[in-house]
């Protein structure tokens, strides 16, 4: 079995002992030059890091868990993986065959469990089978893109069967897919809805993949800005003037706004897990490019669906396009994204103390190598990472996207640093979502993992006191007791400093670049405040009697816990940001339209 997998290209596995698993443990130590196997100490942990694995590589990842508790404690991390089309395998221990259907300890009927997560689950019926079933199960894995589970009765693992060539790998699994193109009928039904527009935007998600500069060459050309997915953050240059960025709430002031006034949205290869609220703000004509034609219609009602690869989309649009005239309403939406993007670099280029977490970005920033990989756990660090970090094609990053699992942070640190060891690895989390998981603080101190640990550290479950504080009810649940990580780590043998004030960062960064490059984990304790960054998803526009307005959403500050604002200026005052300008200023400064 462990041949099988090898031959599929995997060099390790994540995991952690049972009973149930003995079989495949000691075929683990005879296959240890061959197969490194990583000692997780939770297996949620050793599934999201397989999950991690598939989505920075591209290449299935394995772990696997002992029967009943082992077999459970996987099923977060394999719906992860489902989530966000990432192929995992995951082998599950079970009892001894000859004990199975007696109510023996642990045993329980575990293949309905996987059933909805899994797109192909099997358990084992015979020794002989076992290399075939798993083998056939990576396939299907690859196919579906998703999760296929084994399950192995342990004493089938001790069965000497014929040493055959039992995996299916051949040349042809390394030939591209072939994808669906466009039609020049298509693309020419496309660009008529751009020229009948006034305002129109492209929504960009990972889909479109390496031609991040086609796409710009694009924009440019029809004069149409863009906004992304967050999953598609680094793939169109940051630097690229009509990019705007994420929409929604982790998100850009110019995205939100743009897309808010929008009258034609063209999705490209955008998996939008928010469309059913953000798609239906306003209404707009709804185009939607995807290489999977049962994608259409699931974000909003198609006006044009082309069932195409993102890439082919962008060539034939540029081929069969003119040239479109300077657009006004172009101009607007980069001078909106200047102003916001002269924001983020106040509010980075600031000294507090109190810490506050701009800063925290600006020095990773600083140290980064061009090719860094972030893991970067669920929370407030999703909205900060995508506004304050700075990511190229070069980058790799992962997060949790979909599923949003809180504890994904060290799990995806794992695995970058295991699939490359050759690059710095950040991984950055909230001291709420590190509690999940900190325990395998001690398998990158284990394997020796250079990973610099940030643990934003504030007392608080932020992201959901923001939520709160936007509905009538006081704060509940949400303030956590604080906890001295950097002696949790140093208890841990990982080196590590705590932080309070911007003043320290340079010193703490600089420390963490010494001790990782000299092959060692540190951490970095940074005791931050519980301030909301802006909210600009609250912001909202209208047309009204020819002009356009921008307020506030009501029930912004629903529960009464922050300042009392009746304005936007006084909104964007209340977050450092006396200089931003709203929408309907910036478009009377460039003339543009309304539609009367």
């Amino acid at each position: 079995m462990l041949k099988v997998i090898e031959a599929w290209g995997v060099d390790h596995m994540y995991g952690y002992p049972g009973g149930s698993f003995n079989s495949t443990m000691n075929a683990l130590d005879i296959e240890k030059e061959r197969m490194r196997y990583i000692q997780i100490r939770h297996e949620q942990v050793g599934a999201l890091a397989a999950a991690a694995d598939a989505k920075l590589t591209g290449k299935i990842g394995v772990t696997f868990g002992s029967a009943g508790p082992g077999a459970t404690n996987l099923l977060t991390g394999l719906y992860d993986a489902r989530e966000d089309h990432a192929p995992v395998l995951a082998l599950i221990g079970q009892v001894p065959h000859t004990n199975m259907n007696y109510n023996y300890f642990q045993e329980f009927d575990e293949n309905p469990m996987f059933a909805d997560v899994a797109a192909y689950a099997r358990l084992v019926m015979t020794p002989e089978s076992l290399p075939y079933i798993v083998d056939k199960a990576i396939r299907e894995a690859y196919k579906h893109q998703g999760v296929a589970v084994v399950v192995i009765p342990n004493d089938f693992g001790y069965v000497q069967i014929p040493d055959e060539l039992y995996s299916s790998v051949s040349p042809t699994d390394h030939k591209d897919r072939p994808l669906p193109q466009p039609t020049d009928l298509e693309v020419d039904a496309v660009l008529e809805m751009v020229k009948a527009a006034k305002r129109p935007v492209f929504h960009v998600g990972r889909g479109i993949r390496d031609n991040g500069a086609k796409l710009v060459e694009l924009s440019k050309k029809l004069q149409i800005p863009i906004t992304v997915t967050g999953l598609a953050k680094g793939l169109i240059p940051d630097d690229y003037e009509g990019n705007l960025g994420m929409l929604n709430r982790a998100a850009s002031k110019a995205a939100d706004e743009i897309f808010a006034v929008s009258d034609l949205v063209i999705a490209i290869g955008a998996d939008f897990p928010f469309a059913n609220a953000i798609y239906r703000t306003h209404p707009f004509k709804f185009v939607q490019v995807d290489v999977d034609e049962a994608q259409f219609g699931r974000h909003h009602y198609l006006d044009q669906g082309v069932w195409s690869d993102a890439g082919a989309f962008v060539d034939k649009m540029l081929v069969r396009s003119t040239d479109a005239e300077p657009s006004s309403f172009f101009q607007a939406a980069v001078a909106d994204m200047q102003n916001w993007q002269a924001y983020l670099d106040h509010m980075l280029d600031r000294e507090t103390s109190p810490l506050e977490f701009e800063q925290i970005y600006r020095e990773i920033n600083k140290i980064a190598d061009d090719d860094a990989i972030y893991s970067i756990d669920v929370g407030d660090n999703i909205i900060n990472s995508f506004r304050y970090l700075k990511l190229t094609p070069k980058n790799k990053w992962v997060i949790s996207a979909l599923f949003a699992s809180m504890g994904s942070g060290v799990p995806g640190a794992l695995a970058a640093q295991l699939s490359f060891p050759d690059r710095q690895v950040f991984h950055i989390a909230g001291d709420g979502a590190f509690s999940m998981v900190m325990q395998d603080l001690i398998t990158e101190k284990k394997y020796d993992l250079p990973i610099i640990n940030i643990i934003t550290s504030n007392a608080s479950l932020n992201f959901i006191k923001s939520e709160q504080d936007d509905i009538p009810m006081n704060h509940s649940g949400i303030f956590i007791e604080d906890q001295d990580f950097a002696m949790i780590a140093r208890g841990m043998g990982v080196e590590a400093v705590t932080v309070r004030a911007s003043s320290d960062l340079p010193a703490a960064f600089a420390k963490a670049l010494e001790v990782t490059q000299a092959g060692r984990p540190f951490l970095i304790d940074a005791k931050i405040t519980d301030k909301r960054g802006i909210p600009v998803e609250e912001l909202e526009l209208k047309q009204q009697d020819g002009t356009w307005v921008e307020t506030v959403n009501p029930s912004y500050n629903a529960n009464r816990a922050l300042t009392h604002i009746s304005s936007v200026q006084e909104f964007f005052a209340e977050y450092d940001g006396g200089e931003l300008k709203s929408l309907p200023e910036i478009f009377a400064e460039h003339n543009v339209p309304t539609d009367k």
